[in-house]
């Protein structure tokens, strides 16, 4: 009986061994984890340089870089992992959300891969994914594993994603089973960074950046936040209109001869991040109060935010579970940690998965969806 077999029948397993695919974005990544869990390789190539001079993602040259990195990232982690396809009980490939030309190239060296080897073949909801990120352990840091989120919390969980496309809360009420309770209902959290850090000249991706100008930013008039009383929701865009007014208004934007005020391009990245991380910090302090969950995990790369990761932890009367800022981006690992607890749900996906670009947290990878064996 196979590793795979084993798990989706209840029984004892030595190890599942699952490479993660990702390709969602702009980061082409691959990943080897065991039993959902511990990494034993974890490769990726970003294109921030490719499209930081046009300020922010060109979908066309994403899809084309990640044609020309997916074979050589592959190889790497199976190779970081020492190990060969034949190792390897299953293969994971995030199908949606996410740029189609992009899904597409990992979908299909995935589905190569899989066809060629006989190993079963998983498709991935990216944002699920995200969430499953806190699960990760990497031993190479030394440090002792901990204990997985439901056995130092239990569920049910909130989910807090937040990046550059999404801002999603959302119940986990056992493994698999997510309810979206809210979203953004304009602007992702990431997506205001990279737009308020170009007003204010400080190039792509913003998030990085507001961080490191924000730690010596002086006070200021607070921006304005959008509460949205009776939901869940988030909004950003009004936020955004903000930090341009006050650019214009402060001669920041657009940049004058010489480069604007330091101080005040300081003091701007300082209200600016004060006022996201208030705004999602607070409202899901307040969502995990009102669910009665257990814990908070948070992922995305918004969730690296330093100053959100301590909002959180200052509001929330539950424990919140962050992984390390490196697994918060985009990453193989957090795809191959989903697809563990997919198949142990007995989900798998056929050589017919298509990609679904507009995919919600709450749904699972169609076209087909995984089918249930």
């Amino acid at each position: 009986m196979s590793p795979v077999e084993s798990l989706e029948l209840g029984c004892e397993t030595t190890e599942m061994i699952v490479l993660g695919i990702e390709s969602s974005c702009d980061d082409t990544a691959a990943a080897v984890v065991v039993d959902g869990r511990e990494i034993r390789s974890n490769v990726a190539s970003s294109q921030a340089e490719l499209h930081a001079r046009y300020g922010g993602i060109v979908p066309e040259l994403a899809s084309r870089s990640h044609i020309q990195q997916i074979v050589p990232v592959v190889r790497a982690a199976l190779s970081e992992a020492v190990m060969t396809l034949g190792d390897v009980d299953a293969i994971a490939v995030t199908s949606g959300p996410g740029l189609a030309g992009s899904l597409i190239v990992g979908l299909n060296m995935a589905k190569g891969l899989a066809a060629t080897s006989g190993k079963p073949l998983i498709g991935v909801n990216h944002l699920q994914g995200h969430a499953y990120a806190a699960w990760l352990h990497d031993p190479s840091g030394g440090s002792p594993r901990p204990p997985p989120p439901e056995d130092r919390c239990g569920f049910p969980l909130l989910c807090l994603v937040v990046s550059g496309g999404h801002t999603d809360l959302a119940l986990l009420k056992a493994h698999g089973e997510f309810e979206r309770i809210g979203r953004t209902r304009d602007d992702a959290a990431g997506e205001a960074f990279d737009k308020a850090a170009r007003m204010m000249g400080l190039g792509y991706p913003g998030g990085p950046v507001i961080q490191k100008i924000a730690e010596v930013g002086g006070p200021s008039e607070p921006l304005p936040r959008a509460w949205i009383p009776g939901t869940w929701d988030f909004s950003f865009s009004g936020l955004k209109t903000a930090v341009l007014h006050r650019a214009r208004a402060e001669g920041i934007y657009p940049a004058p001869e010489g480069g604007p005020n330091a101080e005040a391009v300081a003091a701007l990245a300082r209200s600016f991040q004060d006022a996201v991380a208030d705004v999602i910090a607070t409202k899901t302090a307040r969502a995990a109060d009102e669910f009665g969950v257990q814990g908070i995990v948070i992922g995305g790369g918004v969730a690296a935010n330093s100053a959100l990761r301590e909002a959180l932890n200052d509001r929330s009367s539950v424990p919140v579970i962050s992984p390390p800022p490196v697994f918060c981006t985009d990453n193989g690992a957090m795809i191959a940690a989903a697809a563990f607890h997919y198949l142990k749900r007995g989900d798998r996906s056929g050589l017919d998965l298509d990609v679904t670009p507009g995919l919600t947290i709450d749904e699972a990878p169609s076209a087909p969806t995984p089918t249930r064996v």
